[in-house]
């Protein structure tokens, strides 16, 4: 027998709610400010955004051995996301497709016979490399194309295949630092390459574009060991760096650890970190103008918009110039942050002009203790009532990425339904974008170690892989989900009503926030640790969202809508109304006496009887 998914028997129970009242007036309306919402006008900001790492995305060979080459273990190519892939990850409800590792970075394959220099393997993570150590910002990866020397022409191709089916590509910009083997080799004619006239006898200059240790040369890490009982191109333990340059994450020696970011370097933006970190930005230093022309040169191939790589390690007065000057060119480019300190939040909105910006460490962070049955509903209160309070339109939310665990993973929840509750959260509590990881829709359960990357519930970006459970929503390249199991089958299928739902959800997209926890503290059976409760409203659509965290315990409770919500919503409390489920599209029910299965959610929407 087939267990159904708590979000299915939820729909169930639902339907069979009895008859009772319509909502109980719990407060008065108070003049004073209301606890419960926010003033924040809202904006339609609600992308869909999928991430896909596009070398594990198409890739079909299963045989997943430690270390292995690009021969033994595949690459996925450019040309493997077809229309019909493009045509299924819009039926989820995405709207945006983030293409991650698409810019050309060092690696362990030899590309030589194309005239691609071959890396130092004490100087790369993992044999396919990091997507993160960018070795030329004017080229795509050869991994990724069919026919290498044609490879920026397959890219582009994706670029209009994606568009033609109705979806907008956004890529990775990383502007902190880069590979130490950095050389352009296609850069466009004209074009001075990073620290070609840098005064290398200075260990800071405004007008370098790197950070020198005079004097001195680089130092692998004692200890690393590239590729195992394998042997790396080049390994050695030695790399030809002098003098050596400061590494990416701030780290001003020539001995970098093995812990240390040790394969990149650091990119100087005009800052002197010796001497207080005092700023020297006038004249416009010459890093800021290689990157912004970097960024036209990918926004005139018409990408969409870019995911900016540990965007507080650069000064937030680079983003607030380079931004508008980028707009300029193409109105509408779309820039999202990756930041991890919200008393930075709101500078990098308004200083530095970010449209969106990562909420990890409040959103992601709360919801993760959440599924893990170690945090509390409190967690997002704080979040909308403090951490991102006024801007909660510009925070991208997540539950997966390529830098966290997955789900399913022994490590994190250990079962990906989980997710249901904390998902229908990420995607619905405020206007802003939303994101999904390829593979979480599935329940990929990051296991095994693949070389660089171990056994730790993350999929890698360092090594050639095949993704299982991917693998078998992508069935050959049908992408039919053919060799699905079931419970995946609902899984999924509760992904794409969630998303669609969100995509398509006038209250959702554009609507007010109304918390319900204080109203319903003492609602029998209502446990405010576990249960969260809230309204999404416009005057065209009412919405009351509720979800369970607890993943065993069903809920039996009378949800209380207070007087001022009501009033908000401009709802008469003494006319009657039904609910109809829109994610588990049960039939409409005509009372709030609730039965919320396990790791369940509802998005119930408010009708006049």
């Amino acid at each position: 027998m087939k267990t159904l998914l708590p979000a299915l028997t939820l729909a169930l129970s639902l339907a069979a709610c009895s008859t009772s009242q319509s909502p109980q007036v719990t407060e008065p309306v108070s003049a004073t400010i209301d606890p419960n919402t926010t003033n924040e006008t809202p904006q339609d900001h609600k992308l869909i955004i999928y991430q896909m790492m596009t070398r594990l995305f198409g890739n079909k060979n299963t045989t997943n051995k430690f270390y292995g080459s690009v021969e033994e273990n595949g690459v996925g190519k450019f040309n493997d996301v077809t229309n019909t892939a493009l045509q299924a990850i819009k039926q989820l409800g995405v709207t945006h497709v983030w293409y991650t590792g698409i810019i050309e970075h060092a690696t362990m394959t030899d590309y030589t016979r194309y005239g691609i220099p071959l890396d130092d393997a004490d100087v790369v993570k993992g044999r396919a490399g990091s997507p993160y150590a960018i070795r030329d910002y004017y080229d795509v990866a050869p991994d990724l194309a069919v026919n290498v020397p044609r490879r920026m022409q397959e890219f582009e191709a994706l670029v209009q295949r994606t568009h033609q089916n109705g979806l907008k590509v956004l890529i990775d910009f990383i502007p902190n630092h880069v590979a130490r083997s950095y050389k352009s080799d296609v850069r466009p004619a004209g074009v001075v390459d990073l620290g070609e006239h840098d005064d290398k006898t200075q260990a800071f200059s405004p007008g370098n574009n790197f950070y020198y240790i005079p004097g001195q040369a680089f130092r692998v890490p004692a200890g690393y060991n590239p590729l195992g009982d394998l042997k790396g191109p080049g390994e050695d333990k030695k790399y030809q760096e002098v003098p050596a340059k400061a590494t990416g994450n701030d780290v001003f020696s020539a001995t970098p650890t093995i812990d240390d970011w040790f394969e990149t370097i650091k990119l100087n933006y005009g800052v002197d970190y010796a001497n207080n970190r005092q700023t020297h930005f006038e004249p416009i230093p010459d890093t800021w103008l290689k990157m912004r022309d970097i960024l036209l040169y990918w926004a005139k191939k018409d990408v969409d918009g870019f995911r900016c790589d540990m965007a507080e390690m650069v000064p937030v007065e680079f983003w607030g110039w380079v931004i508008p000057e980028v707009k300029k060119v193409k109105p509408g480019i779309i820039f999202a942050a990756e930041i991890y300190n919200p008393k930075q939040y709101q500078h990098y909105i308004e200083t530095g002009k970010f449209d969106y910006l990562y909420d990890k460490v409040g959103l992601y962070d709360g919801l993760r203790r959440l599924m893990a049955g170690q945090g509390t509903t409190d967690d997002i209160t704080h979040v909308w009532r403090e951490e991102s309070r006024g801007f909660a339109g510009n925070m991208l939310r997540f539950l997966e990425n390529h830098d966290e665990q997955r789900i399913a993973a022994r490590e994190f929840a250990g079962n990906p339904r989980a997710a249901i509750p904390a998902m229908t959260v990420t995607a619905t509590l405020a206007n802003g974008p939303v994101m999904l990881y390829m593979g979480q829709e599935v329940g990929e359960p990051g296991r095994g170690a693949s070389g660089f990357s171990s056994d730790d519930g993350r999929t890698t970006i360092f090594d050639y892989w095949g993704v299982p459970e991917h693998q078998k929503w992508m069935n050959g390249g049908k992408f039919d989900g053919g060799q699905l199991s079931e419970s995946q089958r609902q899984l999924r299928g509760f992904y794409q009503r969630l998303l669609t739902l969100t995509n398509q959800s006038d209250a959702i997209r554009r609507g007010r926030f109304y918390e319900l926890q204080q109203a319903n503290q003492s609602s029998p059976g209502y446990n405010p640790q576990q249960l969260y409760a809230y309204l999404r409203y416009t005057d065209k659509q009412k919405l009351l969202i509720v979800v369970n965290f607890s993943s065993s315990q069903s809920a039996q409770t009378q949800l209380q809508i207070p007087a001022a919500a009501m009033q908000a919503m401009g709802l008469d409390a003494s006319k009657s109304y039904t609910y109809t489920d829109l994610l588990n599209q049960a039939p409409p029910i005509d009372n709030l006496a609730l039965t919320i299965a396990p790791q369940s959610a509802c998005v119930l929407e408010i009708k006049p009887k």
